[in-house]
């Protein structure tokens, strides 16, 4: 998800999280230890893989849903706390291997996949589908009236942008200021910031007339508004891909092939979608992630 080798010093409480999820580990049965990070998307993919697994592989399926951030999770995998999460490919890139960000998606995985393997034994498997990084969204009304369908087209609409962000992408170097440059955005009067979680209501309300959002957020699913195409790539790939360590695919034969059938499988429509079901509607991850399985022929009803 949009977030920057060696890895900083971890605080002392760190530590400490990292030491408790590590101690399973003298546990000798047999098991596949998944994980996710702690937000919604995650613990839904997360629940996705375990119970994938779970269906595929004669293993005990251990969650360590909701463990942390990205440098926890990152460094239970490569400690052997965990055997796999979902990660994305422009945090890896930026926070884990501390690299340059960039907009070609490919050139990005592949480099993520040979640093990790290098470094690591680590490997990431071919993409689910999923692409959260920014979106810029005006309400269907206006896109409509106006034909907008790219950020350049609505560069071209001689009245200011009423903007709306997050705290972060004010400041972030793949944020507000390289977005103005690269499309020459008229705007009407100061950005709003805001809590993210406040944002679409601002539109809804005529607060805002645009929003710089997250792409596969659940309010995109329900609500009349369009996603700008980002026809000059300018926001860097967040691809979503299981990464896994190369020792648990040694230890438990069939691991990768039943991953393997996971790639491909979502897009950020069916991610928006899936988090509202949890968010919107509170529903439990564990229902929302079986019943994607099913309507993908992976599990039985």
């Amino acid at each position: 998800m949009p977030a920057s080798g060696e890895l900083p010093r971890l605080p002392l409480l760190l530590l400490a999280l990292l030491a408790f999820v590590c101690l399973p580990a003298c546990d000798q049965q047999p098991r596949i230890v998944v994980a996710s990070k702690n937000f919604t998307e995650q613990v839904i993919l997360g629940e996705i893989i375990a119970q994938h697994l779970e269906h595929r592989l004669d293993v005990r399926i251990e969650r360590r849903l909701n463990l942390g951030g990205t440098l926890l999770a990152h460094e239970a995998l490569v400690s052997a706390g965990i055997d796999l999460y979902p990660e994305y490919t422009g945090t890896a890139l930026t926070a884990i291997l501390k690299l340059p960000p960039s907009k070609n998606p490919a050139a990005v995985f592949e480099r993520v996949q040979e640093e990790y393997r290098e470094r690591w034994r680590v490997l990431w498997l071919s993409p689910l589908g999923v692409n959260n990084t920014f979106a810029m969204v005006i309400r269907g009304e206006e896109a409509r009236r106006g034909n907008l369908r790219t950020i350049s087209d609505a560069a071209k609409r001689e009245q200011g942008w009423r903007m709306g962000m997050g705290y972060e992408f004010q400041q972030r170097p793949d944020g507000l200021a390289g977005l103005m440059e690269t499309y020459d955005l008229a705007l009407s009067g100061a950005v709003k910031t805001m809590d993210l979680g406040l944002l679409y209501r601002a539109l809804e309300q005529g607060d805002v007339d645009m929003l710089a959002a997250n792409s596969t957020d659940g309010m995109l699913s329900v609500l009349d508004v369009r996603v700008l195409q980002d026809d000059r790539r300018y926001f860097p790939p967040y691809e979503v891909a299981i990464a896994v360590r190369g020792d648990a695919l040694e230890a438990h034969p069939g691991l990768q092939e039943a991953l393997a059938e996971l790639s491909g499988t979502l897009s950020d429509e069916v991610m928006q979608r899936l988090n509202y079901e949890v968010d919107g509607k509170h529903r439990p991850e564990r229902e929302v992630a079986r019943e994607f399985l099913e309507s993908r022929g992976l599990l039985s009803p």
